[in-house]
């Protein structure tokens, strides 16, 4: 991406999701979601055709791209009415941290999987009692011999039941809960013995799944390890700010979905022979959204082109700002276009109410948005610390 205009080849690779996209589109997903399927045709089709994988080194098998061009497949994906939030996680995360801090063997092992799609990982850092507190993870991690021994609890885990296995973040045993703790990562294998999982049921309608984790006392060798074995936050965020990037581009997807979808209620609905958009009490709240979202993808391009260029620190700031953004605009985008759809925005016929609890979710996950402004109030305004 140069200035503002991206690429042709990123501007050839929108087009071309956005035509499979319509392959599919919002009435496989939903009705995938709602009969408890998942959406697997779809998964292995953007992987065999390199989109999930764009974002992964070209020697592994991937398409040798940035997080820009992971953020695109995701955004043009949910814009057109199949939103993959395992995208945020698996290729996003997952993937960009063994990229970066694999050994060769690791990267040798999963790289190609992450590339076509064949694997799929969750990632476990959230916790019941720790919130977003990372001082106050529970789940422990300790040597055993040559290997680890994991003990603790996760909750709000994504797709664990359609991962191989999940990348846990653990602190090390042995120093107080709420202490600066040396945090690792480690590999866990979902049949791992002493692994074991519990659905939580919500009312996001999503193909993919929320779960808490149990780990007791869960064996691992010594190259489930990934990275370093005190990373700590440095490392994590190396995951964390493109899972940011990737939700700020999946809420401004979800967003356009609805927008697009209400200005064509609005030009074609009829009231009393005139166009319910020709009135400005309809066309302006869609114009102020539509201009909400634009702001909400630049600052999302901001920040992959940050982070891409190697500016991890200017990067968390910009995606921080970017997820913030886009959670505020994907909310006020489908609230108003249930708004314009009236009665009908409710009806299960247009599919807005399906997407009232996933918009109201980016205001939330991965990181609240009272957390960003917390961020943006220490670290751009350098006022005192609140928290």
């Amino acid at each position: 991406m140069t200035g503002f205009v991206e690429s042709e080849e990123r501007r050839a690779l929108r087009a071309a999701v956005r035509d499979l996209a319509a392959e599919y589109g919002p009435e496989y997903f939903v009705a995938k979601a709602r009969a408890g399927e998942k959406t697997d045709e779809l998964w292995r089709r953007a992987g065999a055709l390199g989109y999930l994988g764009v974002a992964v080194p070209a020697e592994y098998g991937g398409g040798g791209g940035g997080i820009g061009d992971l953020a695109a497949v995701c955004e043009e994906l949910a814009a057109g009415g199949c939103p993959l939030l395992l995208m945020l996680v698996s290729p996003a995360i997952c993937g960009t941290l063994f990229a970066r801090f694999g050994t060769p063997a690791q990267k040798d092992r999963w790289l190609p999987g992450f590339a076509d799609g064949s694997v799929r990982m969750a990632f476990a850092i959230t916790e019941a009692d720790a919130g977003s507190n990372t001082h106050r993870l529970a789940t422990t991690v300790r040597r055993d011999g040559d290997g680890w021994v994991l003990s603790g609890a996760k909750q709000y885990i994504s797709g664990v039941d359609e991962a191989r296995a999940v990348l846990v973040v653990a602190a090390h045993a042995g120093h107080a809960v709420g202490s600066r703790r040396r945090l690792s990562l480690l590999v866990v294998p979902t049949d791992a013995p002493g692994f074991a999982y519990r659905h939580i049921p919500m009312e996001v309608v999503s193909p993919e799944k929320q779960f808490s984790c149990f780990l007791d006392d869960v064996r691992l060798p010594a190259d489930a390890l990934v990275g370093a074995e005190d990373g700590g936050l440095a490392q994590l965020f190396a995951g964390l700010n493109p899972e940011r990037i990737m939700a700020a581009s999946y809420a401004t997807g979800m967003a356009r979905r609805a927008l697009d979808q209400a200005a064509e209620y609005a030009r074609t609905r009829s009231v009393w022979d005139t166009p319910i958009g020709a009135h400005q009490g309809i066309a302006h709240p869609l114009a102020h959204c539509a201009i909400q979202v634009e702001l909400a993808r630049v600052m999302t391009q901001k920040a992959a082109a940050l982070y891409d260029a190697g500016a991890d620190r200017a990067a968390g700031e910009a995606a921080d700002m970017a997820k913030y953004a886009a959670g505020e605009a994907v909310v006020a985008a489908v609230d108003q276009a249930i708004q314009v759809h009236g009665g009908n925005g409710l009806a299960t016929e247009y599919g807005l109410g399906a997407m009232l609890a996933a918009s109201r979710l980016a205001r939330i996950a991965p990181v609240s948005r009272e957390m960003i402004l917390n961020f943006v109030a220490r670290h751009t305004l350098r006022l005192p610390r609140s928290y």
